[in-house]
């Protein structure tokens, strides 16, 4: 795994509060992006949309959809936003896996798998019904976090919220539990954890989503109904 090597030249700006990454796309090659996530591209690239995790998934509410943009004659650029303040990163898998939350894959070489059957994490990641997105292969990834983005390099044993996590490699051991005993889970404000074992790479963000939205709460707006 190296952030060094490329097969798509690319630039990523704007990062780290509001990262976004422009991408060349050679002639004749395919770059798979999430969808909603093209702020910008050149007129000479095609779109096609495809769902990964087939009809099951798209009924259970585990879909991940993926535009595959294509630069046919020539070399095109693209411009590739997250829905989420924050940063992003990229890395090239070389015959490896990573494991995402699906709201953090953002783009990938059309050689790397791309799947949205992992379901080891189901409904752990910020208390809301996400899975994990699988991808493996050799080729380029990026990903987006909310908030700030570390790399962690795991040696043995590491406890990290379950909100936090953006991603781990394969060959990492885990187990989801309170932090310190189901009384815990309801009394101390703290939610689920993740204790990671063995050697790899875990990476977390510096924001998690329910929090942000419980302090941002406060300050909505709520019309008051007039009793009549």
């Amino acid at each position: 795994m190296t952030t060094e090597r490329t097969d798509f030249p690319h630039e990523i700006v704007a990062a780290p509060d509001y990262g976004m990454v422009n991408v060349t796309i050679p002639a004749g090659k395919t770059l798979q992006v999430e969808a909603s996530a093209m702020a910008w591209m050149d007129s000479s690239l095609t779109m096609k949309t495809k769902m990964k995790g087939g009809l099951k998934r798209l009924l259970t509410g585990e879909k991940l959809f993926i535009n595959s943009f294509t630069a046919e004659s020539e070399q095109a650029a693209i411009g590739i936003a997250p829905g989420t303040p924050g940063d992003l990163a990229h890395v090239y898998l070389e015959n490896e896996t990573i494991f995402l939350q699906n709201s953090s894959y953002l783009a990938s070489s059309p050689e790397l798998e791309v799947a949205a059957e992992f379901q080891g994490f189901k409904g752990f990641f910020s208390g809301e019904k996400l899975f994990m997105v699988r991808c493996s292969g050799t080729g380029d990834l990026w990903f987006n976090t909310f908030g700030s983005i570390i790399e962690i390099d795991v040696t043995g044993n590491y406890v990290v919220d379950t909100g936090h996590i953006v991603g781990f490699t394969e060959g990492l051991s885990f187990d989801v539990r309170p932090v310190a005993g189901m009384k815990s889970l309801f009394f101390s404000g703290e939610g689920l954890v993740c204790r990671f074992s063995g050697q790899g790479k875990v990476w977390i963000q510096s924001r998690k989503n329910p929090a942000f939205i419980r302090w941002a709460d406060q300050f909505r707006r709520v019309e008051k109904k007039n009793d009549s």
